[in-house]
């Protein structure tokens, strides 16, 4: 599953979403649910060329960027609210997900991930061995 442990950075993030930094416009939006044995994370990334799109993985983060073309600066702007540039988000995997067997997947402007739960995390059946066969004992 996911992990968070800075509620600051949690604050942090969401002042980034809604106001943007000029290093760092909006981050993308995401939603994340548990489906079967695989945990599923989409990113709202409209108007993003796949090829602007870069996903790497280290030890149990996985970071997501991507690149929205500026406009051209001679056009005279009667409203821009769409955030252009470079957007960056990480996710942390817990010990519970396998981050060597992630596959991504990019649809009309929505890229999903889809990150298998490890083997060492399913639940499984333990057979219990019966040792109270009892024996004759001969003196």
């Amino acid at each position: 599953m996911l992990m968070r442990t800075d509620p600051f950075r949690d604050l942090d993030r969401l002042t980034q979403q809604i106001l943007g930094t000029a290093a760092r416009p909006a981050v993308m939006p995401m939603d994340a649910w548990c489906e079967d044995d695989r945990f599923v994370v989409e990113f709202d990334l409209p108007g993003v060329q796949v090829e602007s799109i870069d996903l790497d993985v280290e030890r149990d983060t996985v970071t997501v960027r991507a690149q929205r073309p500026g406009l051209d600066d001679k056009q005279e702007m009667v409203a821009s609210e769409r955030p252009r540039g470079v957007f960056s988000r990480q996710l942390f995997l817990g010990e519970n997900l396998d981050p060597d067997k992630i596959e991504a997947s990019y649809d009309a402007g929505v890229l999903r991930l889809t990150i298998p739960i490890a083997e060492k995390a399913k639940p499984r059946k333990i057979e219990i061995s019966n040792h109270s066969e009892r024996r004759a004992v001969t003196a």
